[in-house]
């Protein structure tokens, strides 16, 4: 029997190809983040926030409206996506749909009364418009969400 090299896979090859896969998947995940922040600008729709656009972003955060809806497929399953809303529905219906909550028919969902004045209204619909303008492409996947 000979003394040679054992066939086979050895420690020094294992090494040699987790080192190698690692190298190459931390180029490709590199090349993938480059790619994303090179086409965020094109479609973020960030030329069209105005300040109503920033107010109507503020009153949705400090009133938790993603802790019942869905906004560009982020936030709670609770209530419906809100993403294309303004594409969908148009600003009066939205408008008279927050001043009519809550709507108290029995074995529906209640969304809370939260007493918005007329301009606090216009600014989360222009939040809501300006959302709905983002290059998602194409997401949600149908129209109502």
């Amino acid at each position: 029997m000979s003394q040679g090299k054992a066939s086979g896979f050895t420690k020094q090859m294992a090494r040699n190809m987790f080192y190698g896969g690692s190298v190459f998947f931390i180029l490709i995940f590199i090349a993938l983040i480059f790619d994303s922040e090179r086409k965020i600008p094109f479609r973020s729709n960030a030329e069209a926030i105005t300040p109503a656009v920033i107010h109507g972003k503020k009153l949705w955060e400090t009133r938790n409206c993603i802790g019942c809806h869905t906004l560009l497929g982020e936030g709670a399953y609770f209530a419906p996506e809100l993403g294309n809303v303004y594409k969908r529905r148009g600003a009066d219906f939205i408008k008279a749909w927050i001043a009519a909550q809550p709507t108290n028919i029995p074995g529906r969902r209640q969304m809370p009364q939260f007493n918005f004045t007329e301009e606090q209204l216009n600014d989360l619909v222009e939040f809501l418009r300006w959302t709905g303008n983002v290059n998602t492409q194409n997401w949600p996947p149908n129209i109502e969400g």
